[in-house]
């Protein structure tokens, strides 16, 4: 489904915007199976979706205001995460069985060619990043492994090994460190070096498994959505050991999305609400048990 912000009718607006409110405005029907991640194709009226169906779908705009599959390409296994990068159209695919496969979308969106595979995990891919200033893939698995492979040889550089099954990924491509979210309830925060990497701390603080991560780079802020129903907010550039924490969902939170221009989190859940933070605003912090050493 896509949806717009407007404000309400005939609501005056105010500075925190609590009058607005999503109108959905259009839907994107015909995976047969769960729908596992999907994005929105920047500067297009497109989006590309991936499914426990096995599909990778590009959805085109049409004259008639509709959304229709210009490809729909089918995986050996379920789709299960992905990454998009805009400036080469290249699109990493993580399926159940482990493998990521690489593709480059043509100019149109109505083709997509296969470049390689990478054998990165021996279970389900949870997330997948690329970083096209290091030409790394970095992703995750329920093989409880993070890896880093180089974009231009398909080769392993490295990886590290959790100690319950990795769910959600986030890099930040200045610093290089990468924040792996686990089954376990916790977050590692690794340096990422060209052929290993260092544990910089663990940050604990939900009581359940992790779900989902997104990261401010500009304020260099980590959010956090567990099975616990709540959203941690990690100051990581403070060095302070602060966060707070967002209440609101009633069930998992299981999508999180981090806007820079509006300083908005939107945050999806289980209870079938999406959630939007206003994070300009001075929120009281709490103490947490985290350290960093960042050099």
């Amino acid at each position: 489904m896509a949806a717009e912000i407007k404000p309400a009718p005939g609501a005056a607006s105010s500075k925190q915007g609590s009058s607005r409110k999503p109108q959905l405005i259009n839907k994107l029907e015909g995976c047969n199976d769960d729908v596992n991640m999907a994005v929105i194709i920047p500067g297009e009226d497109g989006v590309i979706s991936i499914s426990d169906d096995r599909t990778v779908r590009v959805w085109l705009k049409r004259d008639s205001g509709q959304y229709w599959p210009s490809i729909c390409h089918y995986m050996p296994a379920g789709a299960t995460a992905m990454d998009y990068n805009k400036e080469t159209r290249r699109l990493f695919v993580g399926m159940d069985n482990g493998t990521i496969s690489e593709f480059i979308l043509a100019d149109d969106f109505n083709r997509m060619n296969h470049q390689r595979d990478y054998l990165a995990h021996t279970n389900r891919v949870a997330s997948i990043i690329f970083t096209l200033n290091c030409e790394w893939v970095l992703s995750v698995g329920r093989d409880k492994y993070f890896q880093w492979h180089c974009s231009e040889t398909g080769h392993r550089l490295g990886g590290y090994q959790c100690n319950a099954w990795c769910t959600c990924l986030q890099f930040d491509n200045q610093s290089k460190h990468a924040f792996v979210g686990d089954y376990s309830g916790q977050i590692v925060m690794l340096k990422v070096e060209e052929t290993e990497c260092k544990v910089i701390t663990t940050l604990k603080g939900h009581s359940g498994s992790i779900r989902c991560l997104a990261w401010d780079a500009e304020r260099q802020l980590l959010f956090s959505g567990s099975f616990d129903q709540t959203i941690i907010v990690w100051d990581i550039g403070g060095q302070q050991g602060t966060a707070f924490e967002l209440q609101g969902h009633h069930n998992k939170v299981s999508s999180l999305c981090y806007s820079g221009p509006s300083k908005q989190l939107i945050s999806g859940s289980e209870d079938a609400m999406i959630a939007f933070w206003t994070m300009d605003i001075k929120r009281q912090e709490v103490w947490l048990s985290f350290q960093l050493g960042i050099d």
